[in-house]
């Protein structure tokens, strides 16, 4: 069965075991195209194995994942590869940038990879920088700079190539709250603007204020809500709009 026309990513019952343990349990999403959905959940829910399922990074045991009516599950790795580099972004919690490389480079990285000429990406680089306030790192190395502005140029990064899709994981997990804060109000502004669908992963209620819709995991089950609980990783009860 093909997903709904205007889903760009869709999920179907899908079951995902990580070291003999359950991390999924029959889970079915779907995603349209342009929404920004926040995935919530306090860690260890299944939010980054159902975004890397999503994503072709990892095969479900059971289940089908699609993406523009096209079946992700029954791709071999190479295509999935193909897909994830031409198709999709993603930002982890840490950066993860080249440390040989200057803030523009490791920004243009991905479209160098494409073949994209260098002054091409060069330029698309550094207006991404710009947009995220970090034009002023273009020619310094990742060790010259601070978490937050690694940060904003994995997120530079992982939006250059104007992905169809942009899966972030805990995307501000490591930066002060009001820097994080500034950081996905530009994020999310940027893929308004650019038409790109975004899965936000978060255990952060206010964080995931800023999507369209929620959807709520618990031990790897799509749940209504995900009950508080105490520290700094409880969710507070987030209500599941389908």
């Amino acid at each position: 069965m093909a997903p709904p026309d205007n889903d760009v990513l869709w999920a179907r019952s899908l079951h995902c075991a990580l070291s003999g343990a359950d991390a999924l349990s029959g889970v079915s999403l779907g995603v349209r195209e342009g929404e920004i959905l926040a995935l919530v959940g306090p860690r260890g829910s299944g939010k980054t194995t159902l975004m890397r399922c999503l994503s072709g990074q990892l095969l479900a045991q059971q289940g089908e994942v699609w993406f523009n009516s096209s079946p992700v599950h029954t791709l071999g790795p190479a295509e999935r590869e193909r897909l994830r580099r031409d198709r999709f972004g993603w930002i982890d919690p840490e950066p993860g940038l080249v440390p040989e490389l200057t803030g523009w480079e490791n920004t243009a990285l991905p479209l160098l990879l494409r073949g994209v000429s260098h002054k091409a990406a060069k330029t698309a680089a550094l207006e991404w920088l710009e947009r995220l306030d970090t034009g002023a790192c273009a020619h310094r190395r990742p060790h010259a700079l601070t978490q937050s502005q690694r940060q904003r140029i994995a997120i530079a990064r992982a939006l250059v190539a104007t992905p169809s899709v942009l899966f972030a994981d805990e995307p501000t997990a490591t930066l002060h709250r009001a820097d994080g804060a500034q950081v996905l109000r530009t994020l999310t502004a940027a893929a308004r603007s650019h038409g790109i669908t975004v899965l936000l992963a978060t255990h952060d209620a206010e964080v995931a204020a800023l999507a369209d819709r929620t959807v709520a995991l618990l031990d790897g089950r799509r749940v209504g809500t995900v009950p508080p609980a105490s520290g700094a990783e409880g969710v507070a009860a987030c209500s599941l709009s389908v």
